[in-house]
């Protein structure tokens, strides 16, 4: 059990969290725990208020705002029938500077608002602060210098999650005495001066890669230099044109010296990109400490450590199962994922990919889920653990189902399935990554069933509960089968940065140079680790649901509702029907970039209109990331920060492309319960044109 895990997380209860109120002024640092500022003057404060800083991050997984304000309305993820965090998908009249309460239009009280960010990462800001002005009480320089290094480190990650939401925000960099409400909100330029200046610090004052609080968790070297090297390109990218020519060229080669940096440092990458997610077996297991892992919000089997924000992340990604037909498949701690319907892959999601060849795709979308009950009368024949929801990923030139009829009879009780090539999958017939039949029942039949593209159509969001579609192929990179009750708090970690997009960073950094030679090089890299090794299953499927195997639950019912449920199998073979069984290892390297791309690249680029070289590559980096980072928690900002936001959410979001808007939306509002907090230095209110020049483009009153 690593160190940070037990005792970093409560520390942050008792200190990082309580500095700042949840009050109009974010930056009032009268604190309203049983320490006192004094203690925090000590070495032996400073060093614990160093290890709670680790608990800050873990804000961004524990609530709706973990895929609100950063997956929703891009070309990645839309909504689904639940629509929580609509708003930030559609970019309606909702998105405003206020909250969006029900009587706002909102449709829950669980809306992420614009002030949640904001908040949170100024009580990190404040702790950082503490940190940095008292740091000379310690006498041992190494300890001193290690609390520095995680102190810029956090402060410069949180201005750099500020900066890329909001833009230019307020930079507090010394601690804050008594109530303040007269602040100077700095320009964008100046805030990345800033992050830029806390993560080369962090980077000169961390030794090496020291694992002070455990592999995977532990800002390291690498880790600075990871976020140095974002942060430089954020400067140097579309976002910021309008006055950062002056910084671009020493930017990107300090960000290339960065990358290269935590590539040589913690290189290779794990070989299986399923030990990156889908192989993680339980808390502390080997997917939790790879090398390639620079970044991670650490969570444990520990209660007290949960603090106010547990992981809630393995709601967000799952199609509502347990709805169709009736509910073949019953929820519960058995499966990993619970059915919230938040994150429905877009058509991109899908065609993005190389369906036969990129092992990703497989390793990623879960596909089957086994019955774990039997709806009466069952005129099916169905048996537990036979196929009970089918989702094909087929492509848009497959014309094998045309004349199928799919769907869930729960929406048609009438509805016969005709689907005749399901596997036959029963109790007690499990594949191996390796092995396991591959064989086909005619007449086989499943209550649920979905294809992707019929006659040359994308007919996915046809199947659906109104108004929205919520049958689609879920992402399992957050499943977790450890879990103590159905809605309990996922014990697994959650990664916030590797050495995979580390590759992609730098590759995108020689991109902007012109260098694509070097560009290829790097991509081909993290689309070697992609593609499918010599003898692996292709129809092999496992996520974090496999922990409960070991979990105190699996027991009696459970036990059965576990076996019956997860069925170690995908519908690769389904999905590409043309195909032959095969273990043969499959090709993904790039022979000529950016000229001549893969196909599914060439459609999308086509699609977007990019036509010059620089287009063509920044584009295909793009997809790239989409392949190998889907829902890791960036895509708004990568986005935003290219300058591609508007044009690829209006050509691949069909529910955000009509009232997304340029120089609008590429920023985030600033939250309006803090601009009417804030008083002149006189202590005179600020009169409306005041407060609209606090406010970003689009979002005045």
């Amino acid at each position: 059990m690593n160190k940070f895990k037990n005792i970093g997380i409560g520390l942050l209860i008792l200190t990082g969290l309580s500095f700042g109120s949840c009050s109009k002024d974010f930056l009032d640092e009268e604190q309203s725990n049983r320490y006192t500022a004094d203690y925090f003057q000590t070495p032996e404060g400073l060093q614990a208020l160093t290890v709670s800083l680790y608990g800050n991050i873990r804000w961004h997984f524990g609530f709706e705002w973990s895929y609100g304000i950063t997956l929703y309305g891009t070309d990645e993820f839309t909504n689904a029938n639940d629509l929580t965090n609509e708003l930030w998908n559609t970019y309606d009249r909702r998105l405003t500077p206020f909250r969006a309460t029900t009587a706002l239009g909102a449709a829950n009280g669980n809306a992420t608002g614009p002030e949640d960010l904001w908040n949170q990462m100024y009580y990190g800001i404040s702790s950082a602060n503490l940190i940095i002005a008292n740091a000379d009480k310690i006498s041992d320089l190494a300890i001193r210098n290690r609390c520095l290094a995680h102190a810029y480190f956090l402060r410069g990650y949180n201005y750099y999650r500020l900066t890329a939401q909001y833009g230019g925000v307020v930079l507090q960099t010394a601690p804050v005495v008594g109530v303040v409400r007269n602040f100077t909100r700095s320009t964008e330029e100046q805030c990345w001066e800033q992050v830029i200046s806390d993560f080369r610090n962090a980077y000169n004052l961390f030794q090496g890669e020291i694992y002070t609080y455990g592999k995977g968790v532990t800002w390291t070297k690498a880790t600075a230099a990871h976020f140095l090297a974002k942060s430089l390109l954020f400067r140097a990218s579309e976002r910021n044109d309008a006055w950062n020519s002056s910084y671009k060229d020493a930017d990107l080669k300090e960000a290339i010296a960065a990358c290269t940096y935590a590539i040589t440092a913690r290189g290779p990458l794990t070989s299986n990109y399923s030990d990156l997610y889908a192989n993680w077996t339980g808390v502390d297991s080997a997917a939790e400490q790879r090398d390639e892992i620079l970044m991670a919000a650490g969570h444990n089997a520990d209660p007290i450590t949960n603090g106010r924000f547990g992981n809630r992340t393995y709601n967000y990604f799952a199609p509502q199962f347990s709805s169709f037909a009736g509910g073949w498949v019953r929820r519960g701690v058995w499966i990993g994922s619970m059915d919230f319907q938040r994150c429905r892959p877009t058509e991109y999601s899908y065609a993005v990919f190389n369906h036969v060849n990129d092992a990703r795709m497989w390793k990623t979308f879960k596909t089957v889920y086994g019955a774990n009950t039997i709806i009466a009368p069952n005129s099916r024949g169905l048996a537990l653990g036979d196929p009970a929801i089918v989702m094909i990923l087929n492509t848009k030139n497959d014309n094998t189902y045309n004349g199928y009829t799919f769907g869930a009879a729960i929406q048609n009780p009438t509805w016969k399935d005709d689907f005749s090539r399901l596997p036959n999958w029963t109790v007690g017939s499990r594949q191996t990554p390796t092995s396991g039949s591959l064989t086909t029942k005619v007449g086989q039949s499943s209550p649920n069933s979905l294809v992707l593209y019929q006659n040359g159509t994308y007919v996915a969001p046809n199947f659906k509960n109104q108004p929205i579609c919520n049958f689609f192929a879920g992402i399992n990179k957050t499943d977790d089968g450890s879990r103590q009750a159905e809605r309990g708090d996922s014990r697994r970690d959650v990664t916030m940065a590797r050495l995979g997009e580390t590759y992609l960073v730098r590759a995108e950094c020689y991109v902007r140079l012109g260098e694509y030679g070097n560009a290829m090089a790097d991509i081909n890299v993290v689309r070697a680790r992609a593609q499918w090794k010599n003898g692996e299953n292709r129809s092999y499927y496992s996520d974090g649901s496999q922990a409960f195997a070991t979990n105190a639950l699996n027991t009696g019912a459970n036990a059965t509702n576990y076996i019956n449920s997860n069925l170690n199998m995908n519908t690769y073979y389904l999905s590409n029907p043309t195909q032959p069984v095969t273990t043969a290892a499959s090709n993904l390297t790039l022979s000529t970039f950016p000229a001549n791309l893969p196909p599914e690249d060439e459609a999308i680029i086509t699609q977007i209109g990019a036509s010059s070289n620089y287009q063509r590559a920044l584009h295909f980096i793009l997809n790239e990331r989409t392949r190998e980072l889907l829902g890791e928690w960036q895509r708004w900002e990568t986005l935003s920060r290219t300058g591609t936001l508007i044009a690829r959410a209006k050509a691949f979001n069909p529910e955000a492309r009509t009232n997304i808007t340029a120089n609008k939306h590429e920023l985030r509002p600033i939250p309006q319960s803090f601009i009417d907090g804030l008083l002149n230095a006189d202590g005179t209110n600020l009169t409306t044109e005041q407060k609209n020049a606090w406010q970003n483009p689009g979002y005045f009153n």
